[in-house]
């Protein structure tokens, strides 16, 4: 069975801008997981620890058979690939992939959590998600348009086509 999914991509060391693009294409060699679309790429503050660098954030669609859980364990030994650390929360990284959504699956293990917590608060995640997905409702949460106005003062900025 073919699912729906979004990732959102993040980096702010060893050239973020080409550690996304990278990853874009990385997520192309998941098991049964084919990219659809990507997003642009966009430069913002960093959230929750803030001394260190701007992050590149971007999102994607992608169709994969895989389970949500086997994708999450893909897309985190897909980070452990391109040298993701993890020494304290927040901390500064290579590559960060969430997994947004999965279909319109809502879920709560030690795992994994969907809807993504706090996506809806984020504009790092709202405006590249909002790019390739304007119409999409995130479950619990409401429809893209309604959530993107409380971002907008975030300090988002476009950057490029990726």
């Amino acid at each position: 069975m073919l699912h729906r999914a979004y990732i959102a991509l993040g980096s702010n060391l060893q050239n973020p801008t080409a550690q996304v693009s990278k990853a874009f294409e990385a997520l192309n060699t998941l098991p049964e997981t084919r990219v659809v679309r990507t997003s642009s790429l966009y430069r913002t503050a960093p959230v929750g620890y803030d001394n260190q660098p701007d992050f590149i954030n971007a999102a994607a669609e992608v169709e994969t058979e895989l389970p949500a859980l086997d994708l999450l364990r893909a897309l985190l030994a897909l980070e452990a690939s391109f040298g993701r650390e993890r020494p304290f929360p927040n901390a500064p990284r290579v590559l960060d992939l969430d997994l947004l959504l999965y279909d319109d699956l809502e879920m709560q293990t030690p795992e994994l959590t969907l809807p993504h917590p706090r996506m809806h608060e984020r504009g790092f995640v709202l405006f590249p998600l909002a790019e390739i997905a304007p119409e999409i409702a995130i479950p619990g949460q409401g429809q893209m348009a309604t959530l993107l106005p409380a971002c907008a003062d975030q300090g988002v900025e476009k950057l490029s086509a990726a």
